[in-house]
């Protein structure tokens, strides 16, 4: 069950779809925009910042993920991720890994241009994450 209100989602979802419009992908073609939402209610986007050198393109989620955390945020609800195709595209490996680091927790939405969605908690997506290791 989603911790978001239908407003909240919907304005993770603008906020998603108005952060793939700035996605810099010209090498793929493919769009994605991200919403994080925190737990103080603010909410940090990305899009998808694709290099020639494909090992150093930034994904949206990431990129969200990055500038919440520079603002100081370190507790997250929820992630809305936006792909302009038929079927809503889950988050990486890489991402998955790096949003467990500070929000094993959260809740994740990926929606499409279709009526299509896949939703649940991080845990489904990457269900044995690396951790952080308990203190001596």
């Amino acid at each position: 069950m989603s911790p978001l209100s239908e407003p909240q989602r919907r304005q993770l979802e603008q906020a998603a779809r108005q952060a793939a419009e700035k996605s810099y992908s010209p090498y793929s073609r493919f769009a994605v925009g991200a919403a994080l939402l925190a737990a103080d209610g603010s909410i940090a986007t990305g899009c998808n910042i694709e290099n020639a050198s494909y090992g150093l393109t930034l994904c949206a989620e990431r990129v969200a993920m990055a500038r919440a955390v520079a603002d100081g945020q370190r507790h997250f609800i929820a992630l809305l991720l936006f792909t302009a195709t038929a079927h809503p595209t889950p988050p990486c490996g890489a991402c998955l890994q790096m949003l467990a680091e500070f929000a094993p927790t959260l809740h994740i939405t990926a929606v499409c241009d279709t009526h299509l969605t896949l939703e649940g908690p991080l845990q489904d997506f990457l269900p044995h994450a690396f951790g952080k290791p308990p203190c001596p």
